[in-house]
């Protein structure tokens, strides 16, 4: 079966596709899902995705739909063969009515993300970004900042030749300390209504937006904060005397929004991935992928796109979460996802899980940890950076700290522009500076380690 006679079939069984039904409903959650509960998961929870075998026959693909009680909805837009999916049975017995179903190779719940951010104190004072500092930076030291200052002073800056994929909310491009940092598609004509480099999404000038399936990557009504503020910190431009700086000063970001005001679907995370790693295929030096968002369970399909962006060279920065817990002991995703298990795996591991830093070296009281499972921690407390309309704030999370490590891969690509991904992650994590409060929390050194770029 191919995937066209499964289109016209979805139509023979009345199973209505048209607009109204392509706008998935957003679910707003208060609580964060352990991954090992059971049960029904409706706050947590899409509906559902489907993988169909190649080889399924039509009379299979009936009954699988029929036993789900399946509502097809859409497909990816990176794998047509994968659907989202409603059921009347509810997510957990239609799983259990489909899973052996011999026309089925994957199916799992379309579990909802948010962004790992757990306090907003707006300020703006001088001397104030202490993530950005080091031993002898020559404004105001922070032995606990990731060192940026201390890699400039050296005259690495960055460059503009490295991309970095940031896959979040969308990122204000007018915000004067961002603009001239954000990667533009060059073989896209702006606004023209046209796909004019042929690879699926028309006027992707900036990148895409998932969650509302446009090339608009800022959207002032949902908001858009948690976006921009993760790009100010990975690259804010440096040395035009405004504003704030990002551990780079030159580097180019692109976007691809998926969280939305009530946070974002796997279905949405997988194609938001493959988007970039298409990207990467087709020429474009995308170095690293900065995730701060968790939630929900084990998802192969998200595994499996990770797995192929961790193929192409491509790192994958994770939030570690804002739980408290030991990941070593409950598992948090995307930060638990290994590139050299799951489907079609990598010779190496790309995903660098981060935990949060206070800026007295404290591992904040939020910050979820693991000996094996976090890789190194950075500054993650009362961050400042850029916010939507031109201004800044105060935020604290594992999602502030992830992009000075993502940042930080990219500072290391400007000053070794031809280092492979394995070289990058293995400078990342080499290079960290012991520190008492990782003791055993986390797994670049025995005594823990956190960021520190200032040999980059």
């Amino acid at each position: 079966m191919n995937i066209r006679s499964f289109n016209s079939m979805r139509w023979a069984f009345g199973f209505v596709i048209g607009a109204a039904s392509l706008s998935l409903a957003r679910p707003a959650f208060t609580a964060e899902l352990d991954a090992a509960a059971g049960g029904e998961p409706p706050l947590f929870a899409q509906g559902l995705l489907v993988k169909f075998r190649a080889s399924a026959t039509d009379a299979e693909l009936a009954d699988a739909l029929q036993r789900g009680g399946l509502r097809i909805l859409r497909h990816l837009r990176s794998d047509d063969t994968v659907v989202v999916a409603s059921s009347g049975l509810g997510i957990m017995r239609a799983i259990e009515a489909i899973d052996r179903h011999g026309a089925v190779e994957v199916v799992e719940p379309n579990w909802v993300y948010q962004h790992q951010v757990v306090s907003n104190d707006p300020r703006y004072t001088d001397g104030s970004l202490w993530g950005m500092y080091g031993d002898t930076s020559p404004v105001s030291q922070n032995t606990f900042g990731s060192q940026a200052a201390e890699a400039w002073a050296n005259g690495n800056t960055g460059s503009d030749s490295v991309v970095i994929g940031i896959i979040d909310e969308g990122v204000d491009e007018t915000h004067p300390d961002l603009v001239a940092n954000l990667w533009s598609n060059p073989g896209e004509i702006p606004n023209n209504q046209i796909d004019d480099d042929g690879n699926g999404f028309v006027d992707d000038v900036r990148g895409w937006d998932f969650f509302h399936d446009d090339a608009s990557t800022f959207d002032a009504a949902d908001g858009d904060d948690h976006g921009t503020h993760v790009a100010g910190t990975i690259g804010a431009t440096g040395g035009n005397g405004a504003g704030v700086v990002g551990v780079n000063w030159q580097v180019k970001m692109v976007v691809a929004k998926f969280l939305g005001p009530a946070g974002g679907s796997t279905a949405d995370a997988v194609d938001a991935v493959n988007y970039l790693t298409a990207l990467k295929k087709s020429g474009v030096n995308l170095v690293a992928i900065n995730n701060s968002w968790g939630g929900g369970g084990y998802s192969t399909l998200l595994h499996g796109a990770i797995n192929g962006a961790a193929r192409e060279g491509i790192l994958f920065v994770c939030a570690a979460g804002n739980s408290g817990r030991n990941n070593d002991r409950v598992a948090s995703y995307p930060a638990n996802y290994n590139t050299t298990q799951g489907p079609s795996p990598a010779s190496y591991d790309a995903v660098i899980a981060v935990a949060a830093l206070t800026s007295s070296g404290a591992k904040a009281s939020y910050s979820n940890y693991g000996a094996t499972t976090v890789d190194l921690g950075a500054p993650g407390s009362a961050i400042l950076s850029t916010v939507p309309g031109g201004g800044y704030a105060s935020y604290s999370g594992t999602s502030m700290a992830t992009p000075h490590v993502t940042g930080g891969a990219g500072l290391y690509s400007a000053s070794h522009p031809v280092a492979t991904a394995v070289q990058i992650r293995n400078a990342l994590l080499s290079s960290v500076a012991p520190t008492s409060s990782l003791t055993k929390k986390t797994s670049s050194v025995a005594t823990g380690g956190r960021l520190d770029v200032s040999g980059f």
